[in-house]
């Protein structure tokens, strides 16, 4: 990906999603973020505080069992010394979300008090879960309401209108669409997205992408590369990673030449199921850090 080359992508069913969640946000008490625990930064929309006018929210690092342990730990911590509710899990096995419900009582005590004054004690928490696509949000109502309420599939854009699912504790969740923001300001932000499925892999050059991603890899997780492909990745340049990863797969056209085609979508996909190991690809500051760069170069 390059200057002449951005990632954008902003689906018109997105520009109804801001209306709706601005539309339906005062009927909750709470929302619930959920972010990608691999790209923490990233995988925050910068619109959400705007959109959710301020309601109390508690944040999820989701997918933390496809993370670094260490940098989710990281995460964490910053996330707790700048005043953010954060937890990390993995809705699909529901690892973390065994403190979730007691942190949406926490959060709400008091309004749950006046509620319980004026005799409202049995009104439902109503709590609005949003997120960009891709981050779990059906997973995580579905594990919480102990059953398949929302449908799940591991592809953006899947949720396309709310819906209301009511927990056997007297808390209701109201699922929003996965949205994004109109601009992607820092491509290298439109990359981790893109590398991790929240971006729709129709509109992106697939090749160049693994590449992108291998060359992030090979210098923060190059032994995780040796194990999976057998290849010597640290110093390796990206482009004849793919190929040497390709044809440890046997990966092969006429000739003898690498499919990097398939080899580039192959790599995305183990990255993104987990299958090359935990991986995180931020941490805290960096991006931040990176915006000031003149030459705009990650430092990682």
């Amino acid at each position: 990906m390059n200057d002449q080359n951005p990632i954008q992508w902003f689906p018109g069913h997105m520009t109804k999603t801001r209306r709706l969640m601005e539309k339906n946000i005062g009927l909750v008490d709470l929302v619930t973020e959920l972010a990608d625990a691999r790209i923490p930064y990233s995988s925050r929309n910068p619109e959400v505080p705007r959109l959710t006018h301020g309601k109390p929210r508690i944040l999820l690092l989701n997918k933390c069992d496809a993370a670094d342990e260490a940098a989710t730990r990281l995460w964490l911590a910053h996330y707790k010394a700048e005043g953010t509710l954060c937890l990390a899990t993995d809705c699909r096995s529901g690892k973390g979300l065994g403190q979730y419900q007691q942190l949406v009582r926490s959060v709400l005590a008091e309004k749950i008090g006046r509620l319980r004054a004026k005799g409202m004690g049995g009104r439902a928490i109503r709590v609005m879960v949003v997120g960009i696509p891709n981050t779990g949000k059906s997973s995580f109502i579905n594990r919480m309401a102990g059953g398949k309420r929302a449908k799940v599939e591991d592809r953006p854009g899947v949720t396309r209108g709310k819906q209301w699912v009511s927990l056997a504790d007297g808390i209701d969740l109201l699922d929003m669409p996965g949205v994004l923001w109109p601009k992607f300001d820092d491509q290298t932000v439109a990359e981790h997205l893109a590398f991790t499925g929240a971006i729709k892999d129709d509109v992106l050059d697939i090749e160049t992408l693994a590449v992108r991603l291998l060359d992030s890899l090979a210098r923060h997780y190059p032994d995780l590369l040796a194990a999976r492909y057998g290849v010597e990745a640290e110093g390796a340049h990206p482009g004849e990673l793919l190929e040497a990863i390709g044809r440890k797969r046997g990966m092969l056209i006429s000739g003898g030449e690498v499919n990097t085609e398939r080899a580039a979508i192959m790599l995305l996909d183990e990255f993104r199921g987990g299958r090359i190991g935990r991986i995180t690809l931020e941490r805290p500051g960096e991006m931040e850090a990176r915006m000031e760069e003149p030459d705009g170069s990650l430092r990682i």
